[in-house]
Order: C-alpha cells, then structure tokens, then sequence
C-alpha cells in the first residue's frame, strides 16, 4: 500500500473520528430557547390560570401572557454550534443552570419551589395594591434559633418594639441595626386567640453583627376568599409580575388591556417591587410569536431588551406593580408609557 493511500485513509478515518466526537460528544454546556407562553387570563387544560372564588370578579379581556424559557440539556457540539448560528437560542455553561452538588431532580424541585414562592408573591402584590389586608406570618422557626419554642410557624407578626408590622420587609428593615443578644419584644396572635408578647433575645445570621429573629417570615392575604394560580409543569420566579396584573385585572373594575396582546416578565416581591430576570431576548421572540404587541419588561433588564427587539414588538418600562397598571391604563387611553 502507498503512503498516498496511508494518507487517505488515516485522513479519512479522521474525518470519520472527528464527525462521531462532533455528533455525540457532549459540551458543558446547556442551550436556552424560546419557551411557550400562557395567557395569565384566560386557561391552560381546561382550568382557568387566575381562579378567583369567593368574591365579585370583573370580566377581562386581550391577553396578559407570562412567558418562559426552555432549557436543552446534553449539549452535543454540533448542535451547540446549530443552535447558536440560529440566533433563537443562548449558550450558557451547565454550571449555571444546574449548581454543581445538585441533581437535575433537586434542580426542578427548587424551580418548582421558586414558581410557587412566585405565585404567592404575586397574590400578596396584587393584594396589596387593592388595598386589602395583608398578614405577616412566620413560614419557618429555626430549630434552636432564637424564637424557638416561642414563636410557631403561621404565627401573625403584628409588632416589634412597639412599631407596627405590616410588611415581611418592614419587619426586616426594623431589625437592621440591631446585634445578636438584644432583646425585642415580639407582639403576635396565633391562630384566633388574643395577641401575645414574648421577649426573644435575638442571634445570629448570615450577616455578621446582626440581630436575627431566627424566622422565615411570608405574608397572607387577609380576604374571605381564595385566589388560584393553576399551572403546573414551569419553573422559576418570573412570572410574577404577570400573575398580579391578572389578579388585579379580575378584582377591579374595568379591563387593564382591553383588546392589547400584552406580555411580560419580571419576578415581584409582596410589596409589589419588579426585580429583573434572565433569558430576556427569548421571551421577547416567544412573546412577538404568540402575537405581541406590547412587553413589560422589567426596568432592570431595559438595556439588554432594546438590543435585540423582534419587528412589531413595543417596551414597556415597569420598576413596580402600579407602575405595570398605570402604564396598561395609558395605553389602554392611547397616551405613551414609559418605555425602555
């Protein structure tokens, strides 16, 4: 055999080689895409997204559509190279999607959890900005922390110190200068008996030199009656945002959106903030797809959105629940919302 021949085969082989790695060898690497959308007003398998039960609702109409990312796994190189030549897909390192230590299954669980923290969230937002009364309550006791045997979880935090609590993050911000060893009073009710004090010598946490209650603490709509979020299957915070403007848009009279296809985005905290979120150039696409035309996006992420705005899609500027809802009722009147 001829060292031409030698050649051509080892070259061929190669290439052979080359082709397998490319087709089958992983990268670490996973691929983000544009998601499927849901319309926050309307339903999802024959159950309505936003259920409202116990109290009167106003009908809603147009579209105040959440949306989503979807995330491809086991990456090969080709398709890691197709994926970013098409420029609907974003390459991020595995790492960053699932955290080193943690399953996939542990991965979704936290997903899970942070959609639900999301939901319950956007009810007290939306609650909150009705009007209506919000409870602080105690989600969790740190075993052996410092309320422990004094406070019980659903506990209803009503002062610290004499002053108020009407908020989770008032109830924080009256505890920022304090130290581990001093003592609050803690004023609360369980359940339906009178309101109690304690004296609870505070401890230690994650920030060094600061007094901690040892307590998780969430807030609870005070209504009589009862809000459900239906849609299962998706992960993580960020549809927040999308859930309150729906609750709001059932609970008050006259529609938000009228005839608009409004989307959107943006994790919410129970007072209503709107905190920026990740994979906003997709669901810009998934949104202009399902038939846009208007996107809330968080202020936050406003820099990186006006870079890659699909045709036909207009931003919209929103830093806070009321600021979602005035800018809904400018455009709703014809009037110019703030946009990024």
């Amino acid at each position: 055999m001829t060292r031409r021949t030698w050649t051509l085969l080892v070259s061929l082989a190669l290439a052979v080689a080359l082709g397998l790695l490319g087709a089958f060898a992983t990268v670490p690497y996973v691929a983000l895409r544009p998601g499927p959308t849901f319309d926050t007003l309307g339903t999802v398998a024959g159950k309505t997204v936003v259920d409202i039960k116990g109290t009167q609702t106003y009908p809603a109409t147009g579209h105040l559509n959440m949306t989503t990312v979807s995330v491809v796994d086991n990456v090969t190189l080709y398709t890691a190279l197709a994926l970013w030549v098409s420029g609907r897909s974003e390459l991020l390192p595995r790492d960053e999607i699932y955290q080193p230590g943690l399953s996939e299954q542990q991965v979704e669980t936290q997903n899970r959890q942070m959609f639900r923290d999301s939901e319950a969230n956007a009810k007290a937002a939306a609650l909150h900005y009705l009007g209506y009364p919000i409870d602080v309550v105690t989600g969790q006791v740190v075993s052996g922390g410092a309320s422990s045997g004094k406070l019980a979880v659903g506990d209803r935090l009503l002062a610290l110190d004499g002053h108020e609590v009407r908020t989770a993050q008032q109830a924080v911000d009256l505890l920022a200068g304090s130290h581990p060893g001093q003592q609050v009073q803690v004023r609360f009710q369980r359940g339906d008996t009178s309101p109690q004090e304690a004296t609870i010598t505070l401890g230690t946490g994650a920030q060094s030199g600061r007094g901690y209650l040892g307590v998780g603490l969430t807030e609870k709509p005070d209504v009589p009656f009862t809000v459900t979020i239906n849609l299962g299957d998706v992960g993580g915070p960020s549809a927040g945002l999308m859930f309150a403007l729906a609750i709001v848009d059932k609970l008050a009279p006259g529609p938000l959106v009228r005839d608009t296809f409004v989307a959107g985005t943006g994790e919410i905290t129970p007072e209503g903030q709107v905190g920026q979120i990740g994979g906003i150039s997709l669901k810009m696409i998934s949104a202009r797809e399902a038939g846009a035309t208007v996107f809330l996006v968080p202020a936050g992420n406003c820099a990186e959105a006006v870079q890659r705005i699909p045709g036909g899609l207009r931003l919209v500027r929103v830093g806070t629940l009321a600021d979602a809802v005035h800018a809904l009722d400018q455009l709703r009147d014809g009037h110019q919302p703030p946009h990024c």
